[in-house]
């Protein structure tokens, strides 16, 4: 995958290209907000990443820690996206177990949706009788 013109290419290019995110706005964004981490700092949106740093990526509920294993400025199928990384078996791991956790709601509070009308007529019955 690694041509001529793909020695030098900005982590947010790369990060589109490996389809992390949908466009290079997003990916620049990211980079810029602390969610993306080379070699454990933060990094800026022209850093030239190369084969075999380890990237951190948050994204959403998910963070992932990949490591690159090929250089691409040019987005492809995802099949074809994800030969450009290798994720680490801990961080596979580490989302599986909080998916599992917000899936079963062991974060978060649970509620039953919105109250109805005459629970929050009691509700505020309630609060204007601590008055």
């Amino acid at each position: 995958m690694s041509d001529k013109d793909d020695d030098k290419v900005r982590l947010d290019k790369w990060l589109w290209a490996a389809r992390f995110y949908k466009t290079r706005a997003l990916a620049k964004a990211a980079i810029e907000g602390g969610k993306v981490h080379c070699r454990g700092e933060r990094c800026k949106p022209g850093k030239e990443p190369r084969v075999g740093d380890e990237l951190l990526i948050r994204n959403g509920f998910d963070e992932r820690t990949v490591v690159i294993r090929a250089l691409s400025a040019v987005r492809r199928g995802a099949p074809e996206a994800q030969t450009l990384y290798a994720e680490t078996a801990e961080s596979i791991e580490r989302r599986e177990r909080a998916a599992a956790q917000r899936k079963a709601g062991a974060l978060g509070v649970q509620t039953d949706g919105r109250p109805s009308k005459k629970q929050r007529r009691q509700f505020q019955q309630f609060h204007g009788a601590q008055d």
